[in-house]
């Protein structure tokens, strides 16, 4: 019996997947994730986790690719262009992550990459010289913004003064734009020390102009452009928006359960449930929420947008309409 083969068949069965949203990949997220759901395969909030990594949209840069190669073996990777594509998708990468050959070849390879980095001396832990001799890692003056890179990005801490003006460690970290129930095309970098928050700033990846609407606009922006569009479609998207980013709030704040509801009422409005069933049931995730002090405690004063406030964010779509409504 092939120990090995029967050990990759059981983890290939429940894989957990980390979900990278790109730009433009909100339907192809969207049919992920009612994909993932039936099949009953956890989404996960870090590399470390993951045995899958499926990426929907299109992701500039090399945060998925750095996503990757963190993730451990066996692993398996799969791209989603179009919703369609998520259930073969899927059937793919289970395959893959399930034979034997297919991780034994990519075990191979990730040693043969680790073997000819040449840019970390490990023997001694300093990095190595370029050319001109310069240091690429490791040691250094310690006091530039970016903070210090070592082997495989990982960040190494610089020194800045406190607030007392005592010079402390600084630590930089980016959060997304690989993150569960992250915003797609959102990064945003902290500079921390100890447990303070000493700066942040935010960037975001602009999407380019094309044949593709944006999703959660797409019913105004084709009835802006003569096309007929009900008031129920528009509803319907309007609601199922707002259902979204309730489930992606309520991931962040750690309650799976509710999120996942949030995540089937907006499917079920996005498949054109009678609105007799959805009403009920939204009422009573409504009331499960406000009966919650923890989430009351961790949200108060949070979220709250106005006309005013979407504007000069640059926020459009029904989260900026909702502040109007």
């Amino acid at each position: 019996m092939d120990l090995t083969r029967s050990l990759l068949r059981f983890a290939a069965g429940r894989p957990h997947v980390l979900l990278a949203c790109g730009i433009r990949g909100t339907a192809a997220r969207l049919a992920v994730e009612v994909e993932l759901d039936r099949r009953g395969w956890p989404i996960v909030g870090s590399p470390a986790d993951a045995d899958l990594l499926v990426v929907c949209g299109r992701n500039e840069g090399d945060e998925v690719e750095r996503s990757w190669a963190d993730m451990s073996g066996p692993r398996a990777r799969v791209d989603v262009g179009i919703p369609g594509d998520a259930a073969r998708a899927l059937d793919r990468a289970q395959l893959r992550l399930a034979d034997v050959d297919a991780q034994r070849r990519d075990a191979s390879a990730r040693s043969a990459a680790a073997a000819s980095d040449e840019d970390w001396d490990g023997r001694t832990g300093h990095g190595a010289h370029d050319d001109d001799g310069d240091r690429r890692a490791g040691h250094g003056d310690g006091d530039h913004e970016g903070g210090m890179e070592m082997p495989g990005g990982l960040p190494m801490a610089d020194r800045a003064e406190d607030r007392d003006g005592l010079r402390l460690d600084r630590l930089h970290v980016a959060l997304g734009p690989v993150l569960c129930a992250w915003p797609a095309g959102l990064v945003v970098r902290v500079a921390l020390q100890g447990d303070v928050v000493q700066c942040v700033s935010v960037e975001t990846v602009v999407a380019e102009e094309g044949e593709e609407l944006p999703f959660w606009n797409e019913p105004w922006l084709r009835a802006a452009a003569g096309e007929p569009v009900t008031r129920g479609e528009a509803a319907r998207r309007r609601a199922s928006a707002h259902l979204d980013s309730l489930g992606r709030l309520l991931a962040v704040a750690g309650w799976h359960d509710a999120a996942v509801d949030a995540r089937r009422l907006r499917d079920q409005a996005l498949g054109g449930a009678a609105a007799g069933r959805l009403v009920p049931r939204g009422e009573r995730l409504a009331r499960r929420l406000r009966r919650s002090r923890a989430l009351r405690w961790l949200t108060d004063g949070l979220g709250v947008l106005d006309e005013a406030a979407a504007a000069t964010a640059g926020v459009s779509g029904p989260a900026a309409r909702a502040g109007a409504t």
